[in-house]
């Protein structure tokens, strides 16, 4: 079976919990596509799968490297391959799920990840610029050497426009011109699953208030308490930032709160930048209607070679 489905779309509008399904009724297993899931220990802000869910479906690249360790692209990608081959020679079906763009397309779009060692010097150069002069100049200077990467990159994103100044540095081409494309040897289906803003925004609400019930502001204290600095880029995320400033004393709770729900406001926005809803590689579910049954037919023949 060489059938890679994709399930797509923003942050919170159901895609693991449909993939777990999928899974469940056609003998597959979930290869994830997000980019804060792969650390360990960061469990309730990244929304992972309980130990429940990862019982009934095998999963991959969930808790794969330690918080304070690199893990660029290339290693994404080079992962997923790996796993997905190992899932279509067992004759399961594999199932990439996930709200990263980068990951996503990086694999189903076979994206050729510039072959640039990281600079630790070079970095801390332009961590150090960002902290004189902002991240916004780093951002300016990337759109004048690369403005396609730019386009690509979110603005907050400081780690992604530093790669990209980096690779330009060492490569002395754009970033952009360096992603060449290799169509990956399996046939895809794309699944995006989308909503109305109103309602993905209610369900990130309550989302972020069940995080906080949970436990968030305890998993953070104890990645402090193992060493885990918040200059950390996957203590930098959405969630584990805010709760940082909350424990550090710039935040209050309520405040932290209503950051982490604005900033994932603002994260949907952009994922609609990865995944449009006018790409026709993709195809569309709205979750407030029948999606499982309207699924079901389109998936059955694809699975079936149709």
């Amino acid at each position: 079976m060489n059938r890679l489905m994709a399930i797509v779309g923003p942050t919170g509008v159901g895609k693991s919990k449909l993939a777990l399904r999928l899974a469940q009724d056609f003998d597959g297993e979930i290869v994830s596509a997000d980019s804060r899931q792969v650390y360990r220990y960061m469990d309730i802000g990244t929304a992972k799968p309980s130990q429940e869910e990862l019982a009934l479906v095998p999963h991959h690249l969930i808790d794969i490297v330690a918080p304070d360790k690199d893990f660029s692209l290339a290693q994404y990608q080079r992962l997923a391959y790996r796993a997905i081959e190992d899932i279509q020679q067992r004759h399961k079906l594999a199932l990439l799920v996930g709200g990263s763009g980068l990951y996503v397309w990086s694999v189903l779009e076979g994206w050729g990840i510039p072959q640039v060692a990281p600079d630790t010097e070079f970095r801390h150069s332009l961590e150090e610029k960002a902290a004189e002069v902002g991240k916004d100049e780093l951002y300016q200077e990337l759109a004048r050497v690369d403005p396609v990467a730019a386009r690509r990159i979110d603005p907050r994103n400081m780690r992604r426009t530093i790669r990209a100044l980096e690779v330009y540095r060492g490569a002395e081409v754009p970033f952009s011109q360096l992603q060449r494309k290799e169509e990956p040897p399996f046939n895809t289906m794309i699944i995006g699953l989308t909503a109305d803003r109103a309602e993905l925004y209610r369900r990130i609400d309550l989302r972020v208030d069940e995080m906080i019930k949970r436990g968030l502001v305890d998993e953070v204290k104890k990645l402090v308490n193992r060493g885990y600095d918040f200059n950390l880029p996957a203590m930098s995320g959405i969630g584990y930032k805010q709760i940082g400033m909350f424990l550090r004393g710039e935040l209050t709770l309520a405040a932290a709160i209503q950051q982490i729900k604005f900033e994932t406001h603002r994260f949907i926005r952009h994922q609609y930048s990865w995944f449009r809803l006018k790409d026709d590689r993709i195809k569309w579910f709205d979750i407030q209607s029948r999606v499982d049954s309207q699924i079901m037919a389109p998936l059955t023949k694809f699975i079936g070679g149709e």
